[in-house]
């Protein structure tokens, strides 16, 4: 009899749950906060991030398909709304790519995870820009 094998239900599931995106978004910051070619992006956040860190953990648990601790708490995200107060350019895009990127790389194991995050992020870092 050939053991059953499942398959995570979600990227919530997938990367590991809360605890594996509070790890991801920690290191993300870090980094922001870290590397000199993301200082364009790192400027448009406040001095503490601990405020940022904490929305995008949340965001990111529900956009994931875990729970929704962001929509719990502030509502729908409208995300392109609620960064038009920013300028961001195809610059500030890249910059916040690397970040992630880089956060993914060290903290998610799973390649084809990394890559599917990886390509979602970009789609939806895109389209916060508002300059050209």
């Amino acid at each position: 009899m050939q053991a059953e094998t499942t398959t995570p239900t979600s990227h919530f599931d997938h990367i590991g749950g809360a605890d594996k995106i509070r790890s991801l978004v920690r290191r993300f910051y870090q980094i922001m906060d870290e590397l000199p070619e993301s200082y364009g992006i790192r400027k448009l956040h406040a001095e503490d991030l601990q405020g940022s860190e904490d929305k995008l953990f949340k965001f990111l648990c529900g956009w994931m398909g875990g729970p929704q601790l962001y929509v719990q708490e502030y509502g729908h995200p409208m995300l392109r709304r609620r960064h038009l107060p920013f300028a961001i350019s195809a610059s500030e895009r890249d910059q916040w790519l690397l970040c992630m990127n880089t956060a993914l790389h060290e903290v998610v194991q799973d390649q084809q995870l990394r890559d599917e995050l990886s390509a979602a992020f970009a789609k939806v870092a895109d389209h916060m820009r508002n300059q050209h």
